[in-house]
């Protein structure tokens, strides 16, 4: 079974939803943005969650993606991302 593939960005994308890794007193975190427009009239303001569990965040961000059929890019400076999520590349 192929791995599904995720785009590495430098910052959060208005065309998509972005889950973003980092790290804060050694404690690793991930939190999820939303544009509104991106989410079809479901949100009235751009959404930013609070910070999550890592593999909370990337279940909530794929949950959230398949529901209102958006895509998923990464911002992750750190090198914090999880091979059994997938591949993470970065577009030349």
């Amino acid at each position: 079974m192929a791995k599904n593939r995720f785009e590495q960005v430098d910052e959060p994308q208005p065309d998509a939803i972005t889950l973003s890794l980092g790290q804060r007193d050694g404690k690793t975190f991930a939190r999820i943005a939303c544009p509104a427009e991106l989410a079809g009239g479901h949100l009235v303001n751009d959404f930013v969650s609070d910070e999550l569990e890592p593999v909370e965040g990337f279940r909530s961000a794929v949950r959230l993606a398949n529901e209102i059929k958006a895509p998923i890019v990464v911002e992750d400076t750190d090198g914090l991302w999880q091979d059994d999520w997938g591949e993470l590349y970065r577009e030349d």
